[in-house]
């Protein structure tokens, strides 16, 4: 069973950066596309960042473009998110997710896609 474990969320001020990692146990990580997603309290889940399996093709919302970056470590079977210039409009819970599908050749943009979540961790920045 595949599981993912987030860390790394925190309190920071505006125009600061958090590094979020997410662990990824019991599956073929080299594999995977991973996705990162977010949600605030009464809105939907919302997508953030992807990379595909390749660990070359990367996909971004247009919020956090030039901001953020995704990345992965094959070695520690860690995928990351580079936050950088946080705003206040940031803060949510930030999930990681993980695509076992074959089928897709670039990681998807649709929260329906994923086969499996981390538990979330909480990123709040302060204006």
């Amino acid at each position: 069973q595949v599981q993912l474990v987030e860390s790394g969320g925190g309190l920071v001020q505006a125009g600061g950066s958090l590094r979020l990692s997410c662990v990824v146990s019991g599956g073929t990580f080299s594999s995977y596309h991973m996705g990162w997603f977010r949600q605030t309290p009464g809105k939907e889940r919302e997508f953030v960042a992807a990379l595909s399996r390749s660990g070359i093709s990367t996909r971004y919302a247009d919020s956090v473009k030039g901001r953020f970056t995704i990345s992965r470590d094959t070695a520690k079977n860690t995928v990351y998110l580079q936050m950088n210039s946080l705003k206040p409009e940031d803060t949510a819970v930030y999930y990681c997710a993980a695509d076992f599908t074959h089928s897709r050749v670039v990681a998807t943009t649709l929260s329906a896609g994923y086969d499996s979540w981390g538990q979330g961790t909480q990123v709040t920045v302060s204006s």
